[in-house]
């Protein structure tokens, strides 16, 4: 995958750290969307696409239809092609995104910019969002006039957008008619989207609305300094005791064994899943949904990392820490740890090379019973269209087709890394490597991967035993992965008020976790978040398993 510098990483990293100091903004504020029944209970639901896998590079490390990706420990040497003709007219599109990078350069001054125009055959306006602005700009264009909305829209799923299926249903192109079941194989590269990337992404009243950006079964991660996690005595098959134990280790007077940034809750996704409680929403064999807080498992969770932060074993700006800092002292050695998506190895590798091992952790064992991991949901957020006539949507979707070329291919290389010579030049082993404008003009800063993307495969430019060892651990952790049920599912409560309701939990757990309150207070902000919406969310969502089982 394409990686930045070290410098640019901790600019992009303060962009992530800021969207979780924000989610509460907007909660209840006017969208100008009108309503609208997006349950798709009772209603014909769309068939998904049809999948077929486009033909590529033949990997070198095998996938699982169980979630294992496919690894390339060197780059395609025979790059393919997997558009037949340029998708576009000459005409101008608009289009918006979410950014974890830098403001790009202007498209006057910006050769990768104009590159990609070039082989897309239109031109772009393209407003860059970054995450902290990301629920006040959304909540702009939904109010705007209709015809103000920009052609191509990125829905990014890091936030709750109020009142967004409704957005969506009213003011979106129904893209049933052009995706839904063989249609979808007019456009080879959307079609070569696995079907669970579009179950994650799920349907609005029983339609397609939108494009899922597909990403692997891994979500939050708990990233280990290798050195320092085995000299302690980190073995496989661990314990929670032996956790513990391996992190009063490592913790020894400005070090410490654990890391976690503001927002993470000191890293409680992954302390949850190993305790075996679900992951966001559990559903049992009679369709009721109970959301993970409501699991003895989650609570006893949270007792852990209350005693792990009472040990002195995290950094004691856990709670407060933006993810730059965490970022700087994970890899200069202050912490130990840190949780982030899996998919921080395609930087993790390379920016720490000479500095520290990174490895992802496998679960620890609770009371004999073996730990699991987070399943991500395998959307990272979806692509609308606006409303427009027939000609225009198949325009936009060949634009949008282009873009999700898959790797090892010249429309990938493209997209992905820009102009050889211009924006990178190759290794040793024929990977690209960015030039110094590569590293100001990328899809880092100007990010067309969140408006369409080819599925993700494990690579890392001239490291091999990186991609082994990630592929490594993926077969050994994808079976443990415990799935959120809500995923796909429609919840006109959590759309609306779903971002109050969180707040009140995550303020609950870091509250019990920082020795703040208690775990009998930890108990009373869940009958608060039952009272306020929580039930009437789990009974909607049991509505939608229903039609959609």
């Amino acid at each position: 995958m394409p990686r930045m510098s070290r410098r640019t990483l901790l600019q992009s990293a303060l962009a992530v750290g800021s969207a979780a100091a924000v989610p509460t903004l907007l909660t209840g504020c006017s969208t100008g969307s009108g309503g609208g029944d997006t349950s798709n209970a009772g209603k014909k639901l769309a068939p998904w696409p049809t999948y077929k896998a486009a033909s590529g590079a033949k990997p070198d490390l095998a996938p699982t239809d169980g979630g294992v990706q496919p690894g390339y420990t060197s780059y395609p040497s025979d790059l393919t092609s997997s558009v037949a003709r340029t998708p576009g007219d000459g005409t101008t599109i608009r289009v918006m995104s979410v950014s974890f990078g830098v403001p790009p350069k202007g498209r006057a001054d910006n050769q990768y910019w104009r590159a990609v125009e070039k082989a897309l055959g239109v031109k772009i306006e393209y407003t860059v969002i970054p995450t902290d602005d990301y629920l006040k700009k959304m909540a702009t264009v939904m109010a705007d006039d209709p015809d103000s909305l920009p052609d191509i829209i990125n829905m990014f799923s890091g936030f709750v957008v109020p009142r967004e299926a409704q957005f969506v249903q009213r003011r979106a192109e129904d893209l049933t008619p052009h995706l839904s079941g063989d249609a979808v194989l007019d456009y080879p590269n959307l079609a070569n989207i696995p079907t669970h990337a579009w179950r994650d992404m799920g349907r609005n009243g029983g339609k397609l609305y939108g494009i899922p950006l597909e990403r692997p079964l891994p979500g939050s991660t708990l990233w280990l300094n290798q050195e320092k996690f085995s000299g302690a005595g980190m073995q496989e098959g661990w314990t929670s005791d032996d956790f513990t134990t391996v992190a009063g280790k490592i913790t020894q007077g400005k070090t410490y064994a654990l890391g976690a940034g503001i927002g993470s809750l000191y890293g409680n996704a992954v302390h949850s899943a190993a305790h075996n409680a679900p992951t966001g929403w559990a559903v049992d064999k009679n369709g009721t949904f109970s959301p993970n807080f409501r699991d003895d498992r989650f609570r006893a969770a949270i007792d852990f990392q209350a005693q792990l932060r009472k040990k002195g074993l995290y950094h004691p700006d856990s709670a407060s820490m933006a993810t730059p800092q965490l970022q700087t002292y994970y890899l200069n050695g202050t912490v130990a740890s840190m949780q982030n998506g899996f998919g921080a190895y395609s930087t993790l590798y390379p920016d720490s090379k000479g500095l520290l091992t990174p490895v992802p952790a496998l679960p620890y064992s609770v009371d004999g019973t073996p730990g699991g991991i987070v399943a991500a949901r395998r959307s990272f957020g979806y692509t609308i269209l606006k409303k427009a006539k027939k000609e225009r949507i198949q325009l936009l979707l060949r634009v949008l087709d282009y873009l999700a070329a898959p790797f090892g291919t010249k429309e990938w290389e493209l997209v992905h890394y820009g102009l050889e010579g211009t924006h990178f030049t190759r290794g040793k082993d024929g990977s690209p490597e960015y030039t110094k404008l590569g590293e100001v003009e990328n899809i880092t800063n100007l990010p067309f991967r969140y408006l369409a993307e080819g599925p993700q495969v494990l690579f890392v430019p001239g490291r091999p035993e990186a991609v082994r060892a990630v592929h490594a651990w993926q077969t050994k952790a994808v079976p443990l992965a415990i799935r959120d049920a809500s995923y796909g599912l429609q919840s006109p409560t959590n759309t609306t008020d779903g971002t109050t309701l969180k707040a009140i939990m995550d303020d609950a757990i870091t509250s019990v976790v920082a020795g703040r309150s208690s775990l009998t207070d930890f108990d009373s902000a869940v009958k608060k978040w039952r009272g306020q919406g929580g039930d009437r969310i789990a009974e909607e969502y049991g509505k939608e398993y229903a039609a959609n089982s």
